[in-house]
């Protein structure tokens, strides 16, 4: 296991790590967290319920990483159990006891006091369980045994393996995001839906709730501290917003919106926040399709954001963390993040949707390895292959793609509130693609107020929205079937300039890199270079956004413009912004 920290590892605590509300896109006011220190065990794959613990874990934080104290790894014929013991809180009384878990990777079986609450599959969504009728006066034990075979399966996993190399990283296994109690009443408001609509001037809200007698729902809506609506709602409601103040990254403005259920002598409140915007494809005064935000053409600075970290993987130290990487790509004149084969606590969405930051949500991949043929030599010789050779991208089995879908539609459900998502990006160079077109047309049913790059990078199947392209090393041209009727065209990844650090790499002997640098100075002309010659150039012919690779080193990839561990910045901090600046219609 590497050494390598960032500055906020030493600040974890050990008591309750990442303890700030969990969800602040739909807010009670009261909640238990029950993050921190688990007995953990790890054992055959038909051991049964261990008597004896190997010792403490700190949740929410995977067995692999230094963070959670452990630092061991997870084999598939293995199973990882955590133990812990909690008292409820005087909140409870009366009420129904929802016991959620924000992520565990990747099968787990959940139980309270000896009593199975519920099962789940699937590594990256949240997920709850109703525990009332297994909970007991005074301490309740609550056990959790996961099943995670990583690169061994064929599920979701993203970029995670049991041998790291190259731009294959370490696994994250077992619980990785809070885990918390919320007492609700029986008749309550399960989700909403906010659907801003800046052309009527209005937001639409769909509350869906338990109250089988209807209830009485209410709303108000607050512009800082002016009342804009306070008045009864129906469960499918549009509420007018005059002169509404637009969402954008220069101006993150957000609405309050409290809502309030009554039904049968209860009351059930909880906070929300929108922002109004609208993502949209218009023509510029040459008729060329050009990504927009609120009716007018919007140029998208990109990186790409893996969210990986060196003590804890997946799972950020803590809130504060989250909020240095959007803060400093901002000031660096980037406007946008391509969230790239994961998704993050709804803390950091939040963060984007108040901070102004865009972002492009990738599907994790999943699938069998699908090789170097499919995945690398052909697209690079610019031949596509058709996606319904499931065999062949490793999809075989029609159980593994609808496993797939499932968890896709889960997470644009999951995350259908947050303000700043503008993209959707079901697949990723291949990686497990199948039937993408297909997929991007249900994902625009599901969602049509966001775009959708259904085959980012590689084997493009000419479905919604654009022509998507990745390029490393070679030359970054227009793609050749660009016309002004097309696709908006995106270059969705490029760049992957290179320098390793000394002290501030994850391994000193080992460093993957598609062009190597040797100091600041010559990676920062290379990179002023890259985009004077060759992408600046391409704005004017069609291009409507970049990505750029990427946040920060990530383990042996040391080609972010941030070191692994956040303390050096890589790129002259004036080379960025000046190019940023020069990256606009």
């Amino acid at each position: 296991m590497s050494t390598l920290k960032t500055k906020w590892f030493d600040s974890i605590s050990k008591d309750c790590p990442l303890s700030e509300y969990p969800r602040p896109q739909f807010v009670r006011k009261s909640w238990q967290c029950l993050n921190g220190q688990y007995d953990y065990a790890i054992t055959d794959k038909n051991a049964e319920k261990p008597q004896k613990y190997d010792g403490k874990i700190l949740v929410p934080f995977s067995v692999e990483s230094a963070a959670s104290g452990v630092g061991k790894s997870l084999s598939p014929d293995e199973r990882l159990w955590y133990r812990r013991y909690f008292t409820l809180t005087d909140d409870f009384k009366g009420k129904r006891a929802l016991l959620h878990f924000d992520a565990v990777d990747w099968q787990c079986s959940v139980w309270v006091n000896s009593v199975l609450v519920g099962e789940h599959t699937g590594g990256y969504n949240p997920f709850y369980f109703d525990i009332t009728d297994a909970l007991t006066d005074g301490e309740n034990e609550l056990s959790v045994k996961v099943y995670d075979p990583t690169d061994a399966g064929h599920q979701q996993r993203g970029k995670q393996v049991r041998e790291t190399h190259g731009f294959w990283y370490t696994a994250t296994s077992g619980i990785w995001q809070t885990v918390w109690l919320e007492p609700v009443e029986y008749c309550r408001i399960e989700s909403i839906k906010l659907i801003p609509d800046i052309d009527k001037g209005v937001i639409g809200i769909k509350v869906n709730h338990t109250c089988k007698c209807g209830g009485k729902i209410t709303a108000k809506v607050l512009e800082g501290e002016k009342v804009v609506f306070d008045g009864e709602i129906s469960a499918d409601a549009e509420i007018s917003i005059p002169d509404a103040k637009l969402w954008s990254p220069e101006n993150p403005f957000l609405y309050d919106l409290y809502l309030t259920l009554d039904c049968d002598g209860s009351k059930d409140e909880v906070k929300s926040y929108f922002g109004m915007r609208k993502y949209s494809i218009v023509k510029d005064d040459k008729g060329i399709p050009r990504l927009a935000l609120n009716n007018k053409p919007y140029f998208q600075r990109g990186l790409l954001d893996q969210g990986y970290w060196p003590e804890s993987q997946l799972t950020p130290p803590c809130d504060e963390a989250m909020i240095f990487d959007i803060e400093k790509m901002k000031e660096l004149g980037f406007n946008m993040l391509r969230k790239h084969i994961k998704t993050e606590p709804l803390r950091w969405y939040y963060h984007c949707d108040r901070l102004g930051m865009l972002v492009w949500q990738d599907m994790i991949s999943g699938g069998e390895y699908i090789g170097n043929f499919l995945a690398g030599f052909l697209p690079n010789l610019s031949i596509h292959v058709k996606d319904n050779m499931y065999k062949s991208f490793k999809r075989g089995k029609p159980e593994w793609r609808e496993e797939f879908r499932q968890e896709l539609w889960g997470m644009i459900d999951s995350l259908y509130n947050s303000v700043s998502i503008c993209c959707w990006v079901p697949f990723n160079e291949g990686w497990g693609q199948f039937d993408a077109k297909e997929i991007a047309l249900k994902v625009k049913e599901l969602d049509p107020t966001r775009f959708v790059d259904h085959a980012s990078g590689w084997h493009d199947q000419k479905g919604p929205d654009f022509k998507s392209m990745h390029r490393y090393i070679v030359p970054v041209t227009p793609p050749f079937s660009f016309t002004k009727k097309g696709r908006p065209y995106v270059l969705s990844e490029y760049g992957g300039y290179s320098w390793n650090i000394k002290d501030h790499v994850w391994n000193s002997k080992r460093s993957f890199g598609y062009i190597m640098f040797k100091n600041s100075e010559k990676l920062s002309a290379a990179y002023k270079h890259l985009h004077d010659v060759q992408i600046v150039r391409l704005i004017k012919k069609g291009l409507c956004a970049t990505v750029y690779t990427q946040v920060s080193d990530v383990e042996f990839e040391v080609n972010g413009i941030y070191s692994y561990d956040r303390k050096v910045l890589k790129i002259d901090k004036n080379v960025l912004i000046e190019t940023n600046k020069k990256l606009t219609y």
